[in-house]
């Protein structure tokens, strides 16, 4: 069974604004590049794809030797629902999809199983962390506040056994000021760094998305 690790990024000068009360731009950057770049490491023996409309994550994509697949203007569950399709059309069976702000996230590739969704929720168990889905099973993502409830109704909708997996790792996310006391030493010291600098990140064109 081919498998595949998707993740949807946000450009990384957009995201993460509800630390701003704790975090200057600096180093909100900081941190949603960080966490991006470890999430991907997740992949252990999947390919690798990034789901976005952002020159500089497309560049930290290619640089982490991940794909890009470009998905402008169609908002997070449009862009997963896009990319998923078309990971669908390259063969893969099953996509593994995890958002880019899970500072403990493990090895994924054995996440999920053929035929199947699997869920991760977050802490409060209102939203979905994680999911494995199967390509060509039609499935549509539907994120935002209750989506673990609206994605196992999507599971049963197609007729697809759900397993729930709560795991610490896959539940701890980074969303809330209080969230920022749980990632590790080093990552708090490196957003210190960028927060006393104020330097701006680098953006150069990607190489040419796929299509």
């Amino acid at each position: 069974m081919a498998r595949a690790l998707l993740v949807p990024v946000k450009a990384f000068a957009r995201a993460k604004h509800r630390l701003s009360g704790r975090l200057g731009d600096a180093a909100r950057v900081e941190l949603a590049r960080r966490l991006a770049r470890h999430v991907l490491g997740a992949r252990g023996a999947m390919a690798a794809f990034v789901a976005c409309d952002d020159e500089a994550v497309a560049e930290l994509t290619v640089a982490e030797g991940a794909s890009v697949l470009w998905t402008p203007g169609l908002g997070l569950s449009g862009a997963v629902d896009a990319a998923v399709a078309w990971l669908a059309t390259a063969g893969i069976d099953l996509v593994v999809v995890a958002h880019a702000d899970l500072p403990f996230v493990p090895v994924l590739d054995q996440f999920g199983a053929s035929g199947a969704v699997t869920l991760a929720p977050d802490r409060a168990e209102g939203g979905t962390n994680v999911a494995a889905v199967p390509a060509t099973a039609g499935f549509r993502f539907a994120y935002g506040p209750g989506s673990f409830d609206r994605h196992r109704a999507e599971a049963a909708r197609l007729g697809l056994a759900c397993e729930v997996v709560r795991d610490w790792r896959l539940a701890t996310d980074v969303d809330h000021p209080s969230d920022l006391a749980l990632l590790p030493a080093a990552t708090r010291a490196a957003l210190s760094a960028a927060g006393r600098s104020g330097a701006p990140s680098t953006r150069t064109t990607p190489k040419e998305p796929p299509t």
